[in-house]
């Protein structure tokens, strides 16, 4: 008896020490195999991006700077219908580092060279509805850009309903913004603290206190639409109000979480649509990207947008696309001395147009634009219908085209829409084999009013017809000027033939409003421009409208014209304009006979915007700043501040050594002040070269542009 309940005891320990050695085996192994890394650095290890899933298996991923807390913990994933499943309940089944530092060349921009130098890692991830889902993080040491790539099986469609990206901003600190707005991006841009911005439109910029400054935005918006933020803490404002100073960190206040929103399709509930070809669906979403520099600057000098666009999509000589000057038949209808419509005042005539090409082949000017030319403007009001391939009677197309060929001058021909959609892509196909057959080369879209179906500009349906545009005028070799656009997001890259656009309020607004402020101008290149070119139009002579207001031909053009309208800058400020608001098709917008015989135009004449090189020297949002750009070998600088006088000191060290420069400088007079004095000026020359230190005075509103060219 003694001896069995030995040998049972005997048994129950081996048992016990055999379960205790496997319970230590597998605290070895699990404390000794390596866990899956699921961080990643910028080259200059400056930037730190992590990524992790919480215990539902819900996404989440936060951004260090310098070993700072700068993006907290945001949430990662998308709402669908029918119960799909694409925001959590996910595993992680490998993840995959890679790297690239490469150079590329873009046939125009505001440099040539581009350097594509990043950190890849791609987390690869399955629920348990069998969502495959690849985030990708691509860091660069100027900034972040992170995308979701999805792969859904046995489904027929995916219904995005809301997208759950957030970006939890940790530290408090200045922005800069417009409001979000899904059909326009014509606001003034606010300057605020951080969390006090209800919504924003992208790009949207800021300063943290600990002075880092930073940009939210897309790229490579493809068959998606566009993304605004929101403030969450925003929908609590009672609790904010009570929270005192000593209180706010338990709230967590000083941080500012903003949440994507999507722009609806026009049931409110629906954001995209993906159908499948086959049995499995694959998609994948903009990158949401995050620009970050120590300086205000380094935010303009980034190429992170471009570089995670694809590469060109054209084939063969793209000699076709080129940067060019521009005048054209457009300030006069703003003002209303002209009209878009046939009658008495009507500006797209062929009298008229031979008047603009001899006017541009005398000034070295590459282009006309030609507003009002096609029957349809008369429809404006209603359901705008116009005719692409029909021009009105006094205008002679054949004869136009003719006369420009013959004195070598582009002409831009003038698409607007009036939104409705339906229309435009019933003619696209031959507008545009139309417009190339009769020798037109570039075309300028307008997107002016309601969109069909009652679409909004910024959805899914809108920017997949930006694109079957960009793709039609790719066809046919022609570029173009998008006005009312969706944001650009980089697809020049992809797409070179898109050469800028509009999406801010421009120079149009000065002619019928209280027109933008003297800040607005150096707002933009830290704000909108920091997406891609604008279209902007400066160089305005007429500042104050003396010599039209009183025009008998004069119009009011809508109920905003209040009749004291003018352009809030001085001269030499418009000048500096087309240096400093970037875009390969600019334009010297005021009519043509405001420009006849003035020393200051001779900086248009001279000015090249096919650039090879460009940077920004100096500048803060709002207050001023200061670029150059070099074009072969001559270099042109733009400076420009905002309602306050200003000097600025440029070194130029950006000239090439052992090399004298001639330099023009166009500047404010004296005297000048945007809104007491705005056309007081001097022009001056000087030899310069690269130990040289440049003095600019601006006065308030004011500005200075330079021509730099090589002394023989």
């Amino acid at each position: 008896m003694i001896k069995n309940n030995i040998t049972k005891i005997l048994q129950l320990l081996i048992v016990n020490c055999k379960l205790l050695i496997v319970i230590c085996t597998l605290l070895i192994f699990s404390c000794s195999s390596p866990q899956i890394e699921t961080e990643i650095t910028s080259p200059d290890e400056r930037i730190k991006v992590a990524f992790n899933i919480d215990n539902d298996g819900a996404m989440y991923y936060n951004v260090e700077v310098d070993d700072n807390v700068f993006i907290d913990d945001s949430q990662l994933g998308f709402e669908a219908k029918d119960g799909l499943n694409l925001k959590d309940a996910f595993e992680i089944v490998d993840v995959r580092f890679s790297s690239e530092d490469e150079t590329w060349e873009q046939p125009w921009g505001e440099n040539k060279i581009i350097r594509n130098h990043y950190n890849d890692m791609a987390v690869d991830l399955i629920n348990e509805d069998s969502i495959f889902l690849t985030m990708r993080f691509r860091v660069f040491n100027d900034g972040l850009g992170f995308r979701y790539e999805y792969k859904v099986t046995d489904i027929d469609s995916v219904i995005i309903t809301d997208e759950l990206t957030s970006f939890n901003i940790k530290e408090n600190g200045t922005s800069w913004s417009i409001p979000a707005d899904f059909d326009s991006y014509e606001h003034l841009y606010i300057t605020l603290p951080i969390n006090e911005i209800e919504d924003a439109n992208t790009p949207f910029t800021f300063k943290t206190k600990s002075g880092i400054y930073a940009s939210i935005h897309e790229a490579a918006l493809i068959d998606f639409p566009e993304m605004t933020l929101g403030l969450r803490q925003s929908k609590d404002k009672s609790l904010k109000s009570k929270v005192t100073e000593n209180q706010s960190s338990m709230f967590n206040i000083q941080s500012s979480e903003f949440k994507a929103q999507l722009a609806p399709y026009p049931d409110k509930k629906t954001k995209a649509i993906f159908t499948a070809a086959s049995q499995s669906l694959t998609f994948k979403i903009p990158w949401r990207t995050i620009q970050i520099s120590d300086k205000a600057v380094g935010l303009i000098n980034s190429n992170l947008i471009l570089n995670l666009n694809e590469p060109c999509a054209l084939k063969g000589d793209l000699s076709w696309i080129r940067p060019m000057k521009y005048v054209g038949v457009w300030w006069s209808m703003h003002l209303g001395v002209e009209s878009w419509v046939i009658n008495d005042r009507h500006g797209a005539t062929t009298e008229n147009a031979k008047r603009h090409i001899d006017f541009a082949a005398n000034n070295n000017i590459d282009a006309v634009l030609f507003e009002g030319w096609n029957e349809g403007w008369d429809s404006w009001g209603g359901r705008q219908n116009f005719d692409f391939t029909k021009a009105y009677a006094d205008f002679d197309i054949d004869e136009i085209m003719r006369y420009a060929k013959e004195k070598n001058i582009e002409v831009i021909g003038h698409h607007e829409t009036g939104g409705n959609i339906i229309n435009y892509e019933k003619q696209l196909e031959e507008a545009y084999r139309w417009a190339k057959e009769k020798g037109i080369n570039y075309v300028k879209t307008g997107y002016a009013g309601g969109i069909s179906d009652f679409h909004n500009h910024h959805g899914q349906y809108n920017v997949r017809h930006y694109q079957k545009v960009v793709e039609t005028a790719a066809d046919n070799h022609i570029s173009l000027n998008v006005h009312e656009p969706i944001k650009p997001t980089g697809l020049r890259r992809t797409y070179p033939n898109l050469m800028t656009g509009e999406g801010a309020r421009g120079m149009e607004w000065n002619a019928w409003s209280e027109g933008n402020p003297p800040e607005h101008h150096v707002t933009l290149p830290f704000t909108r421009l920091l997406a891609g070119p604008m279209d902007y139009t400066p160089g305005t002579f007429d500042i104050l409208f003396e010599n039209t207001r009183n025009s008998p031909q004069r119009k009011k053009w809508n109920d905003n014209d209040k009749g004291n309208s003018r352009v809030n800058t001085t001269l030499a400020k418009q000048l500096a304009n087309w240096v400093i608001l970037y875009s390969p098709l600019q334009m010297a917008s005021d009519m043509i006979e405001h420009y006849e015989g003035h020393p200051m135009f001779q900086f248009f004449r001279d000015f090249n915007p096919d650039c090879d090189w460009s940077e920004a020297l100096q500048g803060e949002p709002g207050e001023y700043i200061v670029v150059v750009r070099r074009a072969g070998e001559d270099f042109f600088l733009g400076a420009a501040t905002n309602g306050s006088a200003r000097e600025v000191a440029v070194p130029l060290t950006f000239l090439s050594e052992n090399q004298d420069f001639i330099a023009t400088i166009y500047s404010d007079g004296d005297d000048a002040h945007w809104k007491t004095n705005p056309t007081s000026y001097m022009i001056e020359k000087k030899i310069i070269s690269h130990n040289d230190t440049l003095f600019i005075n601006m006065a308030a509103g004011g500005g200075c542009a330079v021509t730099l060219s090589p002394r023989n």
